[in-house]
């Protein structure tokens, strides 16, 4: 990981700062309270303070490689002991050694610098134990930030997993109903028979060039419905009939894709297929609020359908819905005595191309 006191001008920039206030703060008390040489004061003050600006951005490293994760509370303690021992011993001595033998300072001057190694020498550790702690605090913070990431990452794979698992649940549902709906017309038309074949080709394509999107517009949608209505309409012929009812504002927005498809087998399979009445599949969408308010309505013969629960299909519904917009109240279904109602809820924020 590389120096966050050099990779970050900010830091840099405060770090740098923090040394020129330091400067000053000696060089008054130098002068002012321990009534010593202007000249003297500054080149003492320049030259232990510049030393220790650079030395601070090298205790990162070590912090780096001595960490609690993986050393003991012990060890850590230890290691930067002897390390502040060594360091601030270190810079006492180069200190005195140049001011001695390159600013040219008075006997009296020396003495005073003689005198003040050993609070020096406490000062050095306080900055050492500082310094130390920042470097920590950053390194928690940068650990944790990291980790926060990966575990986006991870939530959001598994979810797009999820997602794909519950998408892929509708092709082999749909397949089967088709395939069955061909077999039966390959005996009583087959010139029928062919003719959904072939429709349920071009669905299929279709279905395969939009199967990775996330979200496809209402329009698309509604395109590969009417087609797959199409498929129905060539066995079930005048038994069904559908009805659309859009808002304009309907017709670019986004959402899931192939949310609806269930929802539509269930109308034909609970409605169409048990019904000896004519069954109208009516669909609307219009703009509430923040939502879209898509509404499939179907209705049946209550005295021939079964009476089983709402299935692999709608339950894949509410499954993706909860997921894609962690909201678990996007869809509701209600069975009337002659009518089944199904709504979605789509945030509209989501689901409006540019």
């Amino acid at each position: 990981m590389i120096n966050p006191f050099v990779k970050n001008s900010r830091v840099l920039l405060t770090y740098i700062f923090i040394w020129i206030v330091i400067i000053l703060i000696q060089l008054s008390s130098f002068t002012l309270i321990l009534n010593q040489p202007f000249n003297y004061a500054l080149a003492d003050s320049l030259i232990f303070n510049l030393m220790y600006f650079f030395l601070g951005l090298s205790f990162w490293y070590p912090a780096q490689y001595i960490t609690f994760e993986n050393n003991s509370i012990f060890k850590v303690a230890t290691s930067h002991i002897t390390a502040s021992i060594i360091t601030v011993g270190f810079w006492c001595i180069a200190g005195y050694y140049l001011l001695t033998n390159f600013a040219n300072i008075s006997a009296g001057y020396e003495s005073f610098l003689t005198k003040s190694l050993i609070w020096r020498f406490l000062v050095g550790i306080y900055f050492y134990l500082i310094i130390a702690s920042i470097n920590y605090v950053i390194i928690y913070y940068n650990n944790m930030k990291a980790t926060q990431l990966k575990e986006s990452e991870m939530k959001s794979l598994f979810k797009e997993a999820e997602l794909k698992s519950l998408k892929y649940q509708i092709n082999p549902h749909f397949i089967f109903n088709s395939l069955n709906s061909i077999s039966s017309l390959t005996i009583s038309d087959p010139e029928l028979a062919r003719e959904m074949t072939i429709k349920l080709s071009t669905f299929f394509r279709s279905t395969l060039l939009n199967n990775e999107k996330k979200l496809n517009s209402l329009e698309d949608e509604l395109e590969s419905i009417k087609l797959y209505l199409d498929i129905e309409k060539i066995r079930f012929e005048d038994k069904f009939e559908y009805v659309e009812n859009l808002d304009k504002v309907c017709e670019k927005a986004l959402l899931p894709n192939m949310i609806l498809q269930p929802i539509f087998e269930n109308a034909i399979k609970h409605g169409v297929y048990e019904s000896l009445e004519k069954v109208i599949i009516d669909f609307k969408c219009s703009k509430k609020d923040n939502y879209l308010v898509l509404t499939i309505e179907n209705n049946f013969d209550p005295e021939s359908v079964s009476k089983r629960g709402e299935g692999i299909g709608l339950s894949n519904i509410a499954s993706r819905l909860k997921m894609i917009y962690d909201q678990d109240n996007l869809m509701t279904y209600e069975r009337k005595k002659s009518s089944f109602i199904v709504t979605l809820y789509i945030p509209f924020e989501n689901g409006e191309k540019e």
